[in-house]
């Protein structure tokens, strides 16, 4: 397997390179999406990794391989008899032969046609941006994981803010809140049906939700607004399944601001009951998802080639 990136195993463009040669290499020409499956084969992706989702929504996997292919057509590498058919060149079986682990964006470099072809999108970024941080782009990463990372630490610093201000207000707001949450992700049908309980009466839970309009399939919540470190541990999750029997359920959701001991999350997985534990990291990354506590401040179009539009 050639150059892993990150957690997930996944190469960067530059590790799919040499796998694009290989399967080109019997001469042969193959669509885009052959290629791709292919080159993906030769590296070792596993279904899993190939599933692996950007934050735009896109595959990751084949979105390095669509960026090494395009990498290669600049430095003559691959060429297309036709748009919607690649080929390899004399210039690519060279490649292969001098550099069959990988081909790294420095030996590219190496070929003429490819230096100027980067000097001419060096060009048309400055071109078409204002900015003088325009070109600060390190050229061996892939633009779509450059804006995955900064949508991560966006991400990352606006679920920091939102979980301390929801640690700081009032619990009712945050019982209001973990019920709106999940009608946003689609408990509680078309109708929303599901409101806050939470009380001195309350029985041990804080909100309901209704699947249904009579109501009698249920969801019951416990919203607990813990500071970081408050781990919630196995008794009040046993204290919560003991409130869903008292209201006669066998399921619920259980939200807090913290994190849950080991015995918690064990204790959960084995009752009868359907618990869901959602900690603080998730509760976060929920929000976040479906736009509770967060507003969209900015959105931005990333685009494509389309080769349907070539052939």
């Amino acid at each position: 397997m050639t150059e892993a990136s990150e957690q997930d195993g996944i190469p960067k463009w530059h590790g799919f390179t040499s796998a694009i040669l290989q399967v080109l290499a019997d001469g042969q020409p193959k669509t885009r999406s052959d290629l791709s499956k292919q080159a993906m084969d030769v590296v070792g992706l596993t279904d899993g990794q190939r599933s692996i989702r950007v934050n735009s929504g896109s595959l990751k996997a084949k979105g390095r391989v669509g960026w090494a292919l395009s990498h290669l057509i600049a430095a003559t590498a691959l060429e297309r008899p036709d748009s919607a058919m690649y080929v390899i060149t004399d210039v690519g079986r060279e490649l292969l032969r001098s550099s069959p682990n990988g081909i790294s964006q420095a030996r590219l470099k190496e070929i003429e046609a490819y230096r100027q072809h980067r000097a001419d999108v060096r060009a048309a970024r400055k071109e078409m941006s204002s900015s003088p941080e325009s070109d600060v782009l390190d050229e061996d990463d892939d633009p779509n994981d450059v804006i995955d990372a900064a949508m991560d630490r966006i991400n990352a610093e606006v679920g920091a803010d939102l979980i301390q201000r929801l640690r700081e207000g009032h619990p009712d707001f945050f019982e209001e809140a973990v019920v709106k949450l999940l009608l946003k992700m689609g408990y509680g049908g078309a109708e929303q049906r599901g409101r806050r309980i939470g009380g001195s009466g309350d029985g041990g839970v804080d909100g309901v939700i209704d699947q249904d309009a009579l109501g009698l399939d249920r969801i019951y919540v416990q919203a607990k607004r813990y500071a970081d470190g408050n781990t919630v541990g196995r008794e009040t999750i046993q204290a919560f399944v003991g409130a869903l029997h008292g209201v006669g359920a066998s399921r619920g959701v259980f939200i807090t601001t913290s994190t849950f001991s080991s015995g918690a999350r064990q204790y959960a997985e084995n009752v009868p009951s359907r618990i869901i534990l959602i900690d603080s990291a998730r509760l976060v990354s929920l929000m976040i998802k479906y736009r509770v506590g967060v507003q969209v401040k900015q959105s931005y179009d990333v685009v494509e080639l389309d080769e349907d539009f070539f052939e």
